[in-house]
């Protein structure tokens, strides 16, 4: 008989039975072809992107396939806090795993209080904060601009007891000051980190590929950097940190949870295949026993 691995995993309050979740807006539970014992086994269910009001996102083309990966500039469209609300919600009543709820925002308070209206859903367990949508009072990025990153986690923390995540940009300068704002004002667990802007041209029509010209880069190619600012970080936070970017298979998880992630995010490899979440979760449990550990706690951060 094989001895038991423990893949559980604390986030602070926040209880996962493994440390693999789908990233936002890779993940659709309404289209996804796994079924519900298998969306129970996953560590975390996070949705995609709501809003306090319908966003339209922005003009297509919205994605460019790259060597390294992919570039998309979606927008984060949105049906609003009503759909949320009537027709989201319903369907993860019947599952046991923590719900996570991605936010977007246009403004601070609209960012607190669409909070303020997803507290009272005892279903929800936590709120990641999608922190690369400007801020439309003065074009700052909330991910990109310290003090109103500060600000927002600060407010948004008076308007709900939820768990509160909050998904970092990696187009700063030095990642582990924005890190660090966000652990002093408030939030329980930092992302880290979400797409890098880049942009593709097509040079026959000498116009860019992408409706909106730039867009963000995920996908394998930027992997290491995300291991990298992933290690940085944790030397200096004391809050959980989830790793995400380039993740296709359970090496990859692996280096960030090597790294000092306490769990990862799953993004675009969903979409080549669907189980590549279940396959990473049975790939780690594979990888504790043939090294001998009998917990998961045991290599996070392992690399110093």
């Amino acid at each position: 008989m094989k001895d038991k691995i423990n893949l559980s995993i604390n986030l602070g309050s926040l209880h996962l039975l493994n440390p693999v979740m789908p990233a936002s807006g890779t993940f659709d539970i309404r289209d996804t072809l796994l079924n519900k014992e298998q969306l129970n086994s996953l560590g975390a269910i996070i949705t995609k992107s709501i809003a306090s009001h319908k966003r339209m996102g922005n003009p297509g083309p919205r994605i460019w396939e790259t060597e390294g990966g992919m570039l998309n500039a979606v927008g984060i469209p949105a049906e609003g806090f009503k759909y949320f609300k009537e027709e989201i919600l319903p369907l993860l009543e019947d599952f046991q795993v923590p719900i996570i709820v991605s936010m977007v925002g246009d403004s601070i308070a609209d960012f607190c209080q669409l909070a303020k209206k997803l507290d009272s859903f005892k279903k929800i367990s936590a709120l990641e904060l999608n922190l690369s949508c400007p801020n439309l009072n003065d074009g700052l990025y909330f991910g990109i601009n310290k003090d109103v990153l500060g600000d927002l986690i600060y407010q948004l923390k008076k308007n709900t007891e939820k768990v509160v995540m909050a998904k970092l940009s990696p187009n700063v300068t030095d990642i582990t000051e924005m890190a660090l704002t966000a652990e002093e004002a408030g939030a329980d667990i930092v992302i880290i980190a979400n797409t890098f802007l880049g942009m593709a041209i097509d040079i026959e029509k000498q116009i860019p590929r992408l409706g909106n010209k730039a867009g963000g880069l995920s996908g394998p190619g930027i992997r290491p950097i995300i291991v990298r600012m992933i290690w940085e970080v944790t030397q200096r936070v004391k809050i959980p940190v989830i790793g995400v970017g380039g993740v296709t298979c359970t090496r990859d998880a692996l280096e960030m949870l090597l790294a000092g992630a306490s769990a990862v995010q799953i993004g675009s490899a969903n979409f080549s295949n669907p189980y590549v979440m279940l396959n990473v979760i049975k790939g780690i449990e594979e990888y504790l026993r043939r090294k001998k550990y009998k917990s998961i706690r045991d290599i996070i951060g392992l690399v110093k």
